[in-house]
Order: C-alpha cells, then structure tokens, then sequence
C-alpha cells in the first residue's frame, strides 16, 4: 500500500481555534477546539480502543464481518453504537469504527470546550457555533479539493464522513473517488457512506446511489465524486 500523505487535513476551516494531534496504535486524529486538550484526548482514545478491543477480543466477528451483527446491550457504548449503525447501513460494524472513535472522543471533549472537531482519517464529528466549511479530497479526481460543503452551528453537533475507493485504508467494492455522508452521527455516516459508496460501480450509478443512500434512516445529505462527475442529495450546501 503506497503511503498517501494527509492534505486533506489543510480542507477544514479552523480559524481562531487550537489544533494538534493525537496518535494512539493506528488511531491518528486532527483535534481542534477551544484550547489544547491533548492529554484528555489521549485518555479518551485509549478509553474507547479498549473498549472495542476488548470486546474482540470475545467477539472475533466483530472485527472481521462484512455483515451487520447482532445488537448486544452488554457491549460498551461506543461498540453498541457501532452495531446499531452497521445494521441501519447494512455492513459489518468496523466500517463505522473511524466515525465512532471520532464522535466519542468529541463528547468526552465537549465538557471543556464549546468548540471540538475531531477528524479520524477523513471522518469528522463536530460542534461549533461558528459556520464550517469541508472540503472533499478525492484522490486523483480532477474534483479533489475542489467541493466544500457548508456546516451551519444549528446543524450542529454533526458527523461528516468519507468513504473511498482509491484513497486510504477503507473497505470499498465500488469505484467512487470519495462518497460523503452527512448525519448527526458519525457512526452512522462513516457506516452509511462504506454502503453507498459499495453501490457506485460506475459513474452512472452515481444518482442512483444517492437515491438508495437517502433511504438509509439518520443520513442527512450525501456527495458522490468519481472521476470528473460528482452529485449531491439531502440537505446538503456546497460553498
């Protein structure tokens, strides 16, 4: 696997805000709030790794099914969600696992900050009350770095997740550049986006993806790049 530097991490406007990185096994996150909080951050990683990894290490399937699993109300939170999320998109619950670590580890935050956004390779949980805006890297599309999509405060707290077929460490069977869901949970959108983007085969499939991936209970809006096409569904503002 060739290494892709992270330049997507310069799309997201964080002005007047302090950003630094935590770095936990293969947890890598960009965190950006109202003061450095990198020490709570880390603790909070390490919290909720070990919760999951826990929970392997007595469920196995877990980390290795491509399939939705049974929901289990003795698991901990962070992997209940995850559960509940694979089965609402129709996937094995670790294509939620990049979303559900970032959302976590922004409630954990929010009891000190007003402000937190927290991005875990792509995948972003945020609440701010100030506008937002993402920009969308997609690889080698001619499209990459080229689309924003506009966060309001009262939208917020919101996950903004991208699955890909050509960029990074995801699990993907379609040929999407990058497919971004918006929903107010980041499991859910990091979950949902591994879904819809598995649907894109071709760039003709791009609006029928859309139409499918709205029906998926809890995704608010959806963007779909592949190549030098791209659509966008739902509640969704591009700036």
């Amino acid at each position: 696997m060739t290494y892709q530097e992270r330049t997507y991490r310069n799309n997201l406007s964080r002005e007047n805000l302090v950003s630094f990185e935590v770095h936990v096994k293969e947890t890598d996150l960009l965190i950006s709030a109202d003061c450095k909080m990198e020490e709570a951050a880390i603790q909070s990683v390490f919290k909720q790794r070990k919760g999951i990894e826990e929970y392997i290490n007595f469920h196995p399937n877990f980390l290795s099914s491509f399939r939705p699993l049974t929901n289990d109300n003795l698991a901990p939170p962070i992997v209940r969600d995850m559960l509940e999320a694979s089965t609402v998109a129709g996937v094995g619950p670790m294509a939620a696992i990049a979303g559900a670590i970032a959302q976590y580890v922004a409630y954990d935050l929010l009891h000190d900050s007003k402000t937190v956004i927290v991005e875990n390779g792509g995948d972003i949980f945020l609440k701010s009350d100030n506008e937002i805006k993402v920009g969308v890297f997609a690889g080698d599309s001619p499209l990459s770095n080229k689309l924003s999509v506009k966060i309001k405060p009262q939208d917020t707290p919101l996950g903004i997740c991208t699955s890909s077929a050509t960029v990074g460490h995801s699990f993907n069977f379609g040929i999407a550049d990058a497919v971004c869901v918006i929903s107010r949970s980041a499991c859910l959108a990091d979950a949902a986006a591994t879904a819809i983007g598995n649907l894109v085969k071709t760039e003709k499939d791009i609006a029928k993806a859309i139409k499918q991936g709205l029906k998926i209970k809890g995704v608010k809006g959806i963007l779909i790049v592949a190549g030098d096409k791209f659509g966008v569904g739902g509640e969704i503002t591009l700036a």
